[in-house]
């Protein structure tokens, strides 16, 4: 049956932003889309943490009144990740619903198009975008980061929170020859056996800074000093090296300062996780990784930015391909609307890991393999979209 609001629409006005048409869908979006936000969220905060935190409260003794503060801390992250699922499901439910009862075909032959019925979805999937990259760039990862913190403390954990062995840091510098072209060569190689949090052990440097003389540092500990901004090397032996490859000199020493980067300690020391740190934050990681020369690292690191740009804008794809799907002409009820957004949820979340892990591969490029599901289900709902309207 065709609403009682319908006859409004048949102005001119249903041209015009934010018409009645478009106050009454959002009145029809709103209520699925926050039901899914709940819906959504509590069921992926509940596989993910509840459980494991019950485990804790069980057979580590942490306290209750802990475990809710986590959960609470943990809810912004799932409701990030509801969002997009939210619109996807908003949009579907509500446009087969009014195209079950014949309302869009009413609207249609008011002379009101797809596009302009279609427009009110997408225009709230933006909002939604928004809103998403808020909770995604401020709230979420420093509630993560927070949420960590508390569950470390509160258990005692023994988990260390730095790189324990195998600290490496290169640094290069461009060499221009005779000819003119330039080379990168290495200039110093930094490596420690293990580092404990104060102090790094078993190190092994090579110092190629000064043309005509190299040093081969070798050190049972080393520690670094802030107050003078040098590392303070214990027990040790430095070579140096003349430029013929033959030993110039070997220094013993119980104590030695030398300048050197601090960033072998910014290496070794605990980073926040991926999910615990926003856009910014990531970028300093990103120029750290690319200090120390980690490839695969910063791939990695690069597709995760991207993908922090990349995940709110699924809210407008998710938002259009529900309402093109949900404008074929159809009779399906809630449960069947449902049991579709869950598929293309699916499909969508396999090919974002799938070309997640092409782009850190070097398969795709960071761009592509964080864009790609975007850039494919955007066709896929404007293929729909123009399908329904030539109908």
């Amino acid at each position: 049956m065709v609403s009682k609001k319908l006859p409004s629409f048949y102005s001119l006005k249903s041209l015009l932003p934010f018409t009645i048409m478009d106050r009454y869908l959002a009145s029809e979006l709103l209520p699925t889309f926050f039901f899914g936000v709940g819906a959504f969220s509590s069921i992926g905060v509940t596989i993910d943490s509840v459980f494991e935190l019950i485990r804790k409260i069980v057979e580590s003794g942490l306290p209750i009144d802990i475990a809710v503060q986590v959960f609470i801390l943990k809810l912004p992250y799932f409701i990030v990740l509801a969002f997009p699922m939210s619109t996807l499901l908003a949009t579907l439910m509500t446009y087969s619903r009014l195209s079950s009862e014949s309302e869009l075909i009413a609207l249609r032959g008011c002379g009101v198009s797809v596009y302009r019925m279609v427009l009110t979805a997408v225009m709230m999937s933006l909002v939604v975008t928004g809103l998403t990259f808020v909770f995604n760039e401020q709230i979420a990862p420093a509630a993560n980061y927070q949420a960590a913190n508390i569950l470390d403390t509160a258990l005692r954990s023994d988990k260390p929170t730095f790189k324990q062995q195998n600290i490496f840091y290169p640094e290069y510098q461009n060499d221009t020859q005779p000819d003119g072209t330039k080379t990168r060569i290495l200039t110093r190689l930094f490596y420690a056996d293990q580092f404990d949090g104060k102090r790094m052990k078993g190190l092994t440097i090579i110092d190629r800074s000064e043309k005509g003389l190299n040093q081969i540092i070798v050190s049972e500990s080393a520690q670094w000093n802030g107050s003078q901004n040098v590392w303070d090397f214990y027990n040790g032996t430095i070579y140096f090296v003349a430029a013929d490859r033959s030993y110039r000199n070997i220094v013993r020493f119980e104590q030695q300062q030398l300048k050197l980067p601090r960033t072998p300690l910014i290496l070794a020391e605990k980073s926040r996780d991926y999910g615990e740190m926003n856009i910014s934050e990531a970028l300093d990681q990103l120029e750290v990784e690319r200090l120390g020369g980690d490839r695969q690292k910063i791939r990695k690191l690069e597709v995760r930015i991207h993908q922090k740009f990349a995940l709110p804008f699924v809210c407008v794809v998710f938002g259009l391909v529900g309402a093109a799907m949900g404008s074929i002409p159809q009779r399906t009820g809630r449960g069947t609307s449902f049991a579709i957004s869950v598929i293309v949820i699916f499909s969508y979340y396999l090919i974002f890991f799938m070309s997640g892990a092409l782009g850190q591969a070097g398969v795709l490029s960071p761009f592509m393999g964080a864009w790609l599901p975007n850039f494919l289900f955007l066709g896929i709902g404007l293929f729909l979209l123009m399908r329904v309207a030539k109908r």
